[in-house]
C-alpha cells in the first residue's frame, strides 16, 4: 500500500503546474484541477496528470517586407519574452488551450500572434517614427498583442525591436 501511494504521489516545482483531470473532476463541473509548487496524490485509473511549464519562452519575431503608411517596405526583427501567466485564471485558460501540446507548438502560436500584430502596427506608422521611436513602437505592439495573448493564458514579459531595415 505504501509503494502504491508513493508511486502515485506527484510533485511539482514552482516553474510548472500539474493539471489533474478525470472522472472525479468532471463530476464537479470543472473537469480538472491545478497544483503549483507542491505535491498531490493522483488516484490510479480515475485521474490523469499532465504538466504545463511556466518557464519564459524567447521568440524571435521577424516580418517579411511590410509596407508602412507611406508605402515604404520595411523589415523588422524583434525579440519577445512570453510565458504562461501564473494567476489561476491564466493557468486554467492555458490548460484548456495548450494541454498536451509540446512547447514548440505553444511558441509557434504565440509567435504567429505577435508577428500579425507587428505587421498591423507597422502599416499604421511612418518610417521615421518607427526608426526614431523604437521604444514607443515596441510598446504599441505589446499593447495591441496583450489582449489576444491574455485570451490564451499568455503574458508578454518583454518585447524589443532589434533591427529595422529595408532592401535598399
Amino acid at each position: 500500500l505504501l509503494i502504491l501511494f508513493a508511486s502515485r504521489y506527484k510533485k511539482v516545482g514552482p516553474n510548472e503546474v500539474l493539471v489533474i483531470s478525470g472522472k472525479l473532476w468532471a463530476a464537479r463541473g470543472k473537469g480538472f484541477r491545478t497544483i503549483r509548487g507542491g505535491g498531490v496524490f493522483v488516484w490510479p485509473i480515475l485521474e490523469r496528470v499532465d504538466r504545463l511549464s511556466l518557464n519564459i519562452m524567447t521568440l524571435v519575431v521577424r516580418t517579411p517586407e511590410v509596407y508602412t503608411c507611406q508605402g515604404v517596405p520595411v523589415i523588422v526583427d524583434g525579440v519577445a519574452q512570453v510565458k504562461i501567466d501564473s494567476d489561476q485564471a491564466s493557468v486554467d485558460t492555458a490548460g484548456e488551450q495548450f494541454l498536451g501540446m509540446p512547447e514548440s507548438e505553444i511558441r509557434q502560436v504565440a509567435l504567429e500572434t505577435l508577428e500579425g500584430h507587428l505587421r498591423a502596427v507597422l502599416g499604421t506608422l511612418p518610417v521615421e517614427e518607427i526608426y526614431k521611436e523604437r521604444d514607443k513602437f515596441a510598446q504599441s505592439v505589446q499593447a495591441i498583442a496583450t489582449p489576444d495573448l491574455r485570451n490564451m493564458g499568455l503574458r508578454i514579459v518583454s518585447f524589443t525591436v532589434k533591427n529595422i531595415a529595408d532592401n535598399n
